[in-house]
């Protein structure tokens, strides 16, 4: 496993791990409350396809309680399998290609909007770093819209209360959720902001089991669209942001993926021999066998990538003295310090100069 991303950001993190936490807090506060000055903001569709639909029964429905009845005929062709995605782009530029920010299953892009507890999100952040940043909604979830039983066979899947706390490492696994907050059983050290979980459960979304192949159509034209570009991907987002890499090597300058639920294809995985990765993993991931196996799966591919020749970094926080990160690290509370690995990362492969005065201003909080 690669240690070298460890070594190179060990410094900055020190700094910030052994900072009072109401010292980073009002450092967070200081930053936030800098205006974000754009040069444009904007959204659009891109992708899917028009398919047909005959044979179905033609009846009389009523639209509008009290409104007149009208036909329902659902015969004819439909607009499918199209992503929606939202860009800013901050007036002072510093990333050298735009940041797709890929989200996870059973989710959307609000992942990267603010935190359940209200605090700034990764989009935000790294708007202020100087990034063209693009958020986006995949096939089937929030703005892209779905299509129907006629379209995608199987059947939308539905997420519990207790499945994301138990699940993404918020609790202590099975039976860890209870409604009573006095008799849950947390993570160690947690990092989550669990007395918002009632507001991150308002973001989640259903999903299919039979839409990857869709997915991966709109994300490939995602990319052709707006890159060359890096993608940071979470969980799910990750396995399709590597197999769009597979199929779009000389567009994607960097991958950064957070927790990833499984990558690409082992016989594939040459062909990102020249886009550098880095893999974050959060803490407890012994804890859970889930993500165990998906770790497996995931430091296979960076081994297949490594002996194409390829540069992949594995960092796992807590050997960066930062712990308590769950599987939704973006929301955690201390995901500032955690763009910042990022950042540091992206900067050192080029691909983004260093906001000069706001690593003074950092360095002057965390020492004060």
């Amino acid at each position: 496993m690669a240690r070298s991303v460890a070594r190179s950001v060990a410094r900055l993190v020190a700094r910030l791990a052994v900072a009072p936490v109401f010292v980073i807090a009002a450092w967070a506060m200081a930053c936030a409350n800098d205006d974000i000055v754009l040069r444009g903001m904007g959204s659009f569709h891109v992708g899917g396809r028009i398919v047909g639909i005959s044979g179905k029964p033609v009846r009389e429905i009523v639209r509008v309680p009290g409104g007149p009845p009208s036909k329902l005929d659902p015969n004819g062709q439909y607009q499918v399998e199209q992503m929606y995605a939202q860009y800013f782009l901050p007036k002072n530029r510093r990333g050298k290609v735009p940041l797709l920010m890929w989200h996870g299953g059973g989710l959307t892009g609000v992942t990267y909007e603010t935190t359940p507890d209200g605090r700034e999100g990764w989009l935000n952040m790294f708007i202020r770093k100087g990034w063209d940043t693009y958020v986006s909604d995949a096939v089937e979830r929030g703005r892209a819209g779905f299509a129907s039983a006629d379209v995608w066979p199987g059947e939308p899947i539905f997420i519990t209360y207790a499945d994301p706390f138990e699940r993404f490492r918020i609790g202590a696994g099975e039976g860890s959720w209870n409604p009573d907050p006095a008799k849950q059983k947390l993570m160690p050290n947690l990092q989550f902001p669990v007395e918002a979980y009632a507001n991150y459960m308002k973001q989640i979304v259903p999903r299919w089991l039979s839409t990857d192949d869709a997915v991966i159509a709109a994300y490939v034209a995602l990319v052709d669209k707006v890159c060359p570009c890096v993608v940071l991907a979470h969980s799910q987002g990750g396995s399709f942001a590597f197999k769009v890499a597979e199929l779009r090597p000389d567009k994607i300058k960097a991958i950064v993926a957070v927790e990833s639920a499984s990558a690409g294809s082992l016989d594939k995985a040459a062909a990102l021999k020249n886009i550098p990765v880095l893999m974050i993993f959060g803490d407890n991931v012994d804890l859970h066998p889930r993500w165990v196996a998906y770790r497996k799966l995931d430091l296979a591919y960076a081994d297949a990538v490594r002996a194409a020749g390829g540069k992949f970094d594995v960092v796992y926080l807590p050997d960066l003295g930062i712990k308590g990160n769950s599987h939704m690290m973006m929301m955690d509370k201390n995901n500032a310090v955690i763009a910042d690995v990022i950042q540091d990362w992206l900067v050192k492969q080029g691909l983004a100069s260093e906001n000069v005065g706001a690593h003074k201003r950092k360095r002057r909080a965390v020492h004060s």
